[in-house]
């Protein structure tokens, strides 16, 4: 059976969230809040999961470090469940999350899925296909599972489970309003039931 429920952690706060400047946003580490937020989340995994996933980014690896440390044998792996990098790493180096708001304007505005902003940046079309295999690889799993990572791949899961997921630009835009209206808190756990529904 697949896993039933499945606990879906966004990390503690990193550096780029609390508006310093990144070089690299693969690498941005947590702040010390976000070291606090991701012992507190820790504190509420009371039962031991059957399997850790971790986004490859620095900041979920950070935030999931305690976990590991209060379940040391629980099996862990990582998977490709990185934030959605729809703008190019090489145009925002540097920038803040200020300096960033226009191209992500921008690129949000032109409700375009296939549209790829640099060679080091993904598609919506590609974002899509990461949600989709993540789908499919989390029923392939059993028992008590808990995902670290990001609040944009996250709640754009959410989103597919409650209506399918389509790429067009019209679920682009409701997706991004979504986003920005209610996004997920650092440290906040999104449980979600994957069991029995299938993305369309």
């Amino acid at each position: 059976m697949p896993p039933s429920p499945v606990w879906l952690i966004r990390h503690g706060e990193s550096t780029a969230n609390a508006g310093l400047m990144t070089r690299n946003a693969s690498a941005s580490p947590l702040t010390a809040r976000g070291r606090e937020q991701a012992e507190r989340t820790a504190a509420k995994v009371v039962t031991r999961p059957d399997l850790l996933v971790v986004s490859p980014m620095q900041r979920a690896i950070e935030t999931a470090a305690p976990i590991v440390a209060r379940w040391p044998d629980v099996p862990q792996e990582t998977w490709p469940i990185q934030e959605f990098t729809y703008l190019s790493h090489a145009k925002v180096h540097g920038l803040n999350v200020a300096g960033r708001r226009p191209m992500a304007s921008a690129y949000w505005q032109r409700e375009n899925p296939d549209y790829v902003d640099g060679d080091d940046a993904e598609s919506f079309t590609h974002f899509a296909r990461r949600l989709q295999a993540f789908h499919e690889r989390l029923l392939q799993q059993t028992g008590f599972v808990v995902v670290v990572g990001h609040g944009q791949f996250f709640h754009a899961y959410k989103t597919a489970l409650a209506r399918g997921l389509e790429v067009s630009p019209q679920w682009m835009r409701e997706f991004r309003r979504a986003d920005l209206v209610t996004p997920l808190s650092n440290g906040e756990i999104l449980v979600v039931e994957p069991a029995g529904i299938v993305l369309a």
